[in-house]
């Protein structure tokens, strides 16, 4: 969240999107903005893992396994947050750390919604200019650029249009193990802060695993040793959370968890079988709501 360079890990997120859609959960989950959001050479890894064409170099067939898992989860984790969208039904959406969603674009539910994406002003920039002149569903869509090393939050919504006097549903996606513990429980502060009774917080968060830290560390030191780009290696790895302590950090602030659930679950409720079930397993969903 504090870099100024376009997020390398949205785009890796969007292909992972790209991949699922009309192939995971066919019937809950689907995405077609998401392949018209890449660019030529980021489709191309696409189009093999969509084809089933295993590619022969080691750094290539490395990219082939990161992006099949990421459309497991990214087709996992879109349903369970959209559900939950839909279930709010707010005034106001806000996306922390936006990325290359596409929700303002592809969700009818959102006509009556107004929409406000913030991010790191390279990376909006970026997203501007792959969107093009597509017009949005939601009601109004309100990019919010927020250096998070320089600006307030607060100031910059507030600026933009954002009201928080009327309930919000607040998406954080894929954006607290980039953080430390101290910015996750100060972002929380934040959104407390502008968050009026009937408001909803949606965050994705990973819990502590060991083998998944290493296994990290192993896929960048592989990719590296191939000559291959490894799309996580200017986002580390800040922090992990146990149901528990969010809960607790949640509650301190005003909100009560509804809903907390592994995506591993989620993705075989949706008849999706994984090829690693324990990547999934360490990745969580909480769905918590102000009274």
């Amino acid at each position: 969240m504090i870099e100024r360079k376009a997020s390398r890990t949205a785009v890796l997120v969007c292909q992972g999107r790209a991949v699922a859609d009309g192939r995971l959960a066919v019937g809950r989950f689907t995405d077609p903005l998401a392949a018209d959001l890449l660019h030529a050479d980021e489709r191309e890894p696409v189009e093999r893992v969509r084809a089933g064409e295993r590619p022969a170099g080691f750094g290539p067939r490395m990219e082939f396994e990161l992006l099949s898992g990421t459309a497991e989860l990214m087709a996992a984790r879109t349903v369970a947050i959209d559900d939950g969208v839909r279930d709010s039904a707010t005034a106001q959406l806000v996306l922390l750390g936006a990325g290359l969603d596409a929700r303002a674009w592809r969700m009818p539910e959102l006509a009556a919604t107004a929409v406000f994406e913030v991010d790191q002003p390279a990376s909006q920039q970026d997203k501007r200019a792959r969107l093009g002149d597509r017009t949005p569903l939601a009601k109004s869509l309100t990019f919010v650029p927020v250096d998070f090393a320089e600006d307030s939050l607060a100031a910059r919504l507030a600026e933009s249009g954002h009201d928080p006097g009327v309930p919000t549903t607040w998406i954080w996606e894929g954006v607290v193990p980039y953080l430390t513990p101290d910015q996750v429980a100060a972002t929380t502060a934040l959104v407390a802060a502008a968050s009026a009774p009937g408001s909803r917080f949606i965050i994705t968060y990973p819990v502590p695993s060991p083998r998944n830290a290493l296994g990290r560390k192993a896929l960048g030191l592989l990719l590296r040793g191939a000559r291959h780009p490894n799309p996580l290696a200017n986002e580390p790895f800040r922090s992990s959370w146990t149901p528990p302590v969010l809960e607790s950090l949640l509650a301190a602030h005003g909100f009560e968890v509804t809903t907390d659930i592994d995506l591993l679950t989620i993705a075989r409720d949706l008849d999706i079988t994984p090829g690693r079930p324990r990547f999934l397993s360490t990745g969580r969903i909480a769905i918590a709501d102000r009274p």
